[in-house]
């Protein structure tokens, strides 16, 4: 399998609300490009926040998807905490979570969304030196970048 594409997002702002809408946008544009897409949360509190943002972000969208608690599913969108392992390889993770995912590498594409709140800035640049030092080259992408 080919060395997967790391695109970093920094968004100017701590605010929660706006780096998962952030998320959800990309999600978007992903599915509607026919990709299959996991989403890695840290805990239960995002994983039901981001689950109800999907639904809601837009009025114009749709984009379907479901809570995964480990088994395989055809969802095109798979949320899923940091715990649950990933059953199959994907087009494109959405890192949401403040580590990096131990299968990376399963996937064609990593996005990473990293806001100005002081200590997901510092995770991130922890991450994107790991990403570093596997040989990858991380793209970043500045606020307003679109995903």
């Amino acid at each position: 399998m080919e060395r997967p594409r790391v695109d970093f997002y920094v968004l100017p702002t701590a605010d929660t609300g706006a780096r998962l809408r952030f998320a959800c946008r990309l999600v978007e544009k992903a599915f509607l490009d026919e990709h299959r897409v996991r989403v890695r949360l840290d805990g239960d509190d995002e994983l039901a926040a981001f689950d109800d943002l999907l639904w809601t972000f837009s009025d114009r969208s749709f984009v379907p998807h479901e809570r995964c608690a480990g088994e395989a599913t055809t969802a095109p969108v798979v949320l899923a905490g940091v715990a649950i392992p990933d059953p199959e390889p994907g087009d494109l993770l959405v890192n949401l979570g403040t580590d990096v995912p131990t299968s990376w590498s399963r996937y064609a594409r990593i996005a990473e969304i990293v806001d100005a709140d002081g200590t997901r800035r510092q995770l991130g640049r922890i991450r994107f030196r790991y990403y570093r030092d596997q040989g990858l080259e991380p793209a970043t992408h500045e606020s307003g970048s679109e995903p």
